[in-house]
């Protein structure tokens, strides 16, 4: 006979990677711990589910609660499953991702948050929990994303210039992209 009380003995939660653009960077926000485990850490917005809620409504109650970000578009992207990745026993999280444009969200700390900040995705150092296995999973499927279609618009000013969209994807592939090819990519009818 089955011991189901062993199968049950497993916590979930959500990761938010939230991605914005500004000045000419790629970045990452990031929260700043108070509490255990990692006290002082910076971390992805992330907590845990609760027993009457579905993952979605978890992550976007987790983003609000912890940064005060509402109505923000997550996409979930991976399910991060290491036995040992939590300290309190065996927790399961499930990872979501947006891309947004920071000029049009104030923060809100609260709750396990002391602070929470923009941070350049390419000066990130160690975070707290897997969050920086996390973070490159979301990463990955951004330059993804960017590759098999255009995205990125909404974090542009109404009125751009090609150039500036350059930089966004230069950003976010991490390479500088040669001006010609990248305009056949978008308007293939002018070249």
């Amino acid at each position: 006979m089955i011991n189901f009380d062993s199968y049950l003995k497993a916590s979930f939660t959500v990761d938010n990677v939230i991605f914005g653009f500004d000045e000419g960077d790629l970045k990452v926000l990031l929260i700043k711990r108070a509490e255990e485990p990692y006290f002082g850490y910076w971390a992805l917005p992330g907590y845990f589910v609760y027993p009457n809620e579905d993952l979605e409504t978890a992550a976007k109650r987790v983003l609000y609660e912890l940064t005060g970000l509402r109505n923000v578009y997550l996409e979930q992207v991976h399910t991060f499953s290491a036995i040992d990745r939590h300290e309190f026993g065996r927790v399961i999280t499930v990872a979501y991702f947006s891309l947004i444009k920071i000029s049009n969200y104030a923060l809100q700390v609260s709750s396990i948050a002391s602070q929470a900040q923009w941070h350049s995705v390419s000066t990130i150092g160690r975070l707290g929990f897997d969050h920086n296995e996390i973070l490159r999973g979301c990463f990955h499927r951004l330059k993804w994303l960017v590759r098999s279609r255009p995205v990125g618009f909404e974090l542009l000013p109404p009125k751009f210039t090609l150039t500036e969209l350059q930089h966004l994807y230069e950003a976010i592939l991490e390479t500088e992209l040669d001006k010609r090819n990248f305009r056949k990519r978008f308007f293939p009818w002018d070249c």
